[in-house]
């Protein structure tokens, strides 16, 4: 079914005209008369219809009424007749309508049918803080008549009594059909406001997203890069060197072996990227309900995100290309990363799995601690693979220093420094410029606080994240 069809079930020709100009609406209502529908073309033929059948039976009915002056027999029909061609202009002048219809409704019994329409659309179309006034004039300008006429001649109190509740039963239907309209234009008002609202908060989730790919993007695919750069750049260097004859040169061996890393750093680099977005589309992909088991596959499928304990292995692809590091690790997250070089075997020791932290504390073993979540963990990493990545861009050669510190309860601390160069250099990696805005954002969502700049002699990046 088409949008305007969803919205609108209900032609426009059968809505009123106030209706079916706010379901053409698309923005504030703009003053001014409302065209009248086919509806409302149709109600205005009944109404006048109605109107000239009760004047014509009354008509009859007046004819047999001695007890009237001659005067108010003689004006009874063209004021009866003036009522019901007013009638034609009601909903554009509701009030003086009524006005105008005042002095017919005051003695010309022919008037009873355009009189009833007329106090129905004034309750429809004017507030009835302003309608009942008019209401009340219409009740005392009869009033004589009544009392002269009707009392004496046409039935006592009792036509007196239902005179008054015809008038204001009418003017009641009126004034409940006004507020039944309001509430729809009101439902309608808030439904688009909703539907406008729901298409704002659509349109941000999808620039998040948009933001939330570009950075795993860039956090995957720069770290990655820039060790493709670095052993390149080796290559390139000792290349000039041996052409220069400031150096042998390389063996065939050594020249297969610098083109696996580049090779192999590559290919690592296709299958992060993989993987990231294997993760970013997985929630469109299962959306698992109620015992529904399809979740349980999305997620053995999927790769596993980087975590702290995965920071050792990154400082040690660094360190295998030519980056100087240190990496120390203090209190209870030592725990979570260990910087444990590769042994003679060229294996490293197992990283113990960081799912909980006990108690240090001698005596009997104390409950699990909680690691950090597992967003503030990818966090924490993402930021030692940015400052490791900055490193080599622009203090190539320089010793680094990751620092990651806390406890739960205390917070997470992460903290990556490096010289800064000497006088003014140009890096040869270049780069987006966006890493440390990426990073910010990132750090922000988790809770946390991200700091960098100059410190004593070395730029400094450090972030303060959540550890509850």
């Amino acid at each position: 079914m088409s949008e305007s069809g969803a919205r609108h079930p209900l032609p426009r020709s059968l809505l009123p005209g106030e209706l079916a100009a706010a379901a053409g609406r698309t923005g504030p209502p703009e003053a001014g008369r409302v065209r009248r529908t086919p509806r409302d073309w149709a109600v205005d033929c009944l109404a006048f219809g109605w109107a000239l059948l009760c004047g014509a039976v009354l008509l009859r009915v007046v004819a047999d009424y001695d007890h009237l002056p001659l005067w108010i027999r003689a004006l009874d029909v063209p004021l009866g007749a003036l009522a019901c061609l007013a009638l034609w202009w009601r909903r554009s002048y509701p009030v003086t309508v009524a006005l105008i219809g005042i002095p017919a409704m005051s003695f010309a019994n022919t008037s009873v049918g355009a009189a009833t329409v007329i106090l129905l659309n004034l309750g429809l179309r004017v507030p009835w803080q302003r309608a009942l006034p008019v209401v009340a004039l219409c009740i005392v300008t009869v009033a004589p008549y009544v009392l002269v006429y009707s009392v004496p001649h046409e039935g006592g109190w009792a036509v007196a009594s239902f005179i008054l509740a015809y008038y204001l039963a009418f003017f009641s239907w009126g004034s409940a059909l006004r507020a039944r309209r309001l509430l729809v234009l009101k439902l309608r008002e808030d439904a688009d406001r909703e539907r406008a609202e729901h298409a704002r908060r659509l349109a941000d989730s999808r620039r998040a997203e948009r933001a939330a790919i570009a950075r795993e993007m860039h956090d995957v695919l720069a770290h990655r890069i820039s060790l493709l750069s670095v052993h390149a750049g080796a290559l390139v260097y000792r290349t000039k060197q041996t052409d220069a004859g400031r150096a042998p040169a390389l063996s065939g061996a050594e020249i297969v072996e610098s083109a696996q890393v580049i090779r192999d750093n590559a290919h690592q680099a296709l299958e992060e990227l993989h993987d990231m977005l294997r993760v970013l589309r997985s929630d469109e992909r299962h959306e698992p309900g109620p015992g529904d088991r399809r979740g349980a596959t999305a997620d053995s499928t999927a790769a596993p995100q980087p975590r702290m304990a995965d920071i050792a292995h990154l400082v040690e692809e660094a360190r295998a290309a030519g980056q100087q590091i240190d990496l120390r690790a203090e209190g209870r997250a030592a725990t979570c990363v260990r910087d444990e070089a590769p042994d003679s075997t060229g294996l490293r020791d197992e990283v113990p799995d960081p799912t909980s932290v006990r108690d240090e504390a001698p005596g009997p073993a104390g409950p699990p601690r909680p690691a950090p979540r597992s967003q503030v963990q990818r966090t924490a990493y993402r930021l030692v693979q940015e400052g490791l990545t900055n490193a080599r861009k622009h203090a190539p050669g320089a010793r680094v220093t990751v620092r990651v510190a806390g406890a739960p309860g205390a917070g997470l601390t992460v903290e990556v420094r490096s010289p800064l160069p000497v006088g003014v250099t140009a890096s040869e990696i270049p780069g987006a410029g966006a890493g440390l805005t990426g990073l910010r954002e990132r750090v922000e969502l988790d809770g946390g606080s991200l700091e960098h700049g100059s410190r004593e002699g070395a730029f400094v990046l450090r972030a303060r994240l959540p550890w509850p």
